[in-house]
């Protein structure tokens, strides 16, 4: 008789193959004909993503160009919060797998356009691009404007809190210095810009927006601009989905700056006259010897009569 086995051996699971390792992961794989995405392993096995940025990065490139991957959007996706979100984007910003650019439409609408980088870029000095305005050339730059040649373009409205905040200037300390000459229009333009709320509820700034845009404004009144032409390019043709009305104003300050107006030309001298006030006309004089009136500063005979040949019938001669 056979001898008697105490451990019977555990049946297979069907569809497994058996692993040589004693433990860690088995993969069972199966064959997938489409509605899948390729993850490097730069991405899977990164060393300082965390699991969210990496699990929020692969959704991101398993969307369709076009899906809105905003804070608020992937807040309702998820389960995580907007911290957490807005967190993992920052990292895989910092490690060059995002990008966020704001730009203009044609419209003067604010929007961020995203981009996702199947592979990470290596240099991130030039990540922060400038502000843009769709169908025009990007201002030049100490940095290239970085496109990506490879990745999904996803073009989304901004949302409030998917805003990169704004670097404003540091404001100057009081009585450090004093204006320039450029700054005489400065309380100028404060006052326009404060007022346009009464057009426009939509354009009630604040403080900072309105230091922010006081310089633009006063370049409008330093190439001659009159307050109501400022005042008709920022108010006409509003678009009625304004959620950001100080870029909105601030595009239109710079976009359509009118040229400085043309010095005036001064008429040229006249040739053949002496400088100096104009000369009076002679009085009227009788002449003494046929009576007809000419001018002459002093009274006597007319050329005709001094040269011997007065005309009857005339009554006026011209010495």
């Amino acid at each position: 008789m056979a001898e008697k086995k105490r451990n019977a051996a555990l049946r297979p699971i069907q569809g497994v193959r058996r692993s040589t390792t004693h433990s860690g992961v088995t993969h069972v794989r199966t064959y997938q004909s489409g509605q899948y995405v390729v993850v490097g392993n730069h991405l899977a096995q990164h060393r300082e993503l965390s699991l969210t940025a990496i699990g929020l990065a692969t959704h991101i490139l398993s969307v369709p160009e076009g899906t809105p991957v905003d804070i608020r959007s992937l807040a309702d996706r998820f389960p995580e919060g907007r911290d957490r979100i807005a967190s993992a984007l920052r990292e895989l910003e910092a490690h060059g797998y995002l990008a966020r650019v704001r730009e203009h439409t044609e419209s003067g609408r604010l929007v961020t356009r995203t981009y996702v980088h199947h592979a990470p870029v290596p240099d991130r000095g030039a990540a922060v691009a400038p502000l843009r305005v769709a169908g025009r050339p990007a201002p030049t730059t100490g940095t290239r404007d970085r496109r990506p040649e490879a990745g999904a373009e996803v073009t989304e409205t901004p949302k409030e809190d998917d805003q990169a905040p704004h670097r404003d200037a540091p404001e100057p300390e009081a009585g450090r210095k004093e204006r320039g000459p450029r700054d005489r229009h400065h309380d100028r333009a404060v006052a326009l810009l404060a007022g346009l709320r009464r057009t426009d509820e939509r354009l009630t700034l604040s403080q900072r927006q309105v230091d922010r845009l006081a310089p633009a404004v006063a370049a409008w009144f330093e190439v001659g601009a009159t307050d109501i032409a400022v005042h008709s390019a920022l108010c006409a043709g509003l678009p009625e989905d304004m959620p950001h009305p100080a870029g909105v104003l601030a595009y239109r300050l710079r976009a359509m700056l009118p040229v400085p107006l043309p010095a005036r030309r001064t008429p040229p001298p006249t040739t053949g006259v002496a400088t100096g006030p104009a000369r009076r006309s002679d009085p009227l004089q009788n002449c003494d010897g046929c009576d007809r009136a000419f001018r002459s500063p002093h009274p006597g005979r007319c050329r005709e009569c001094r040269a011997g040949r007065t005309v009857p019938g005339e009554g006026l001669c011209v010495a």
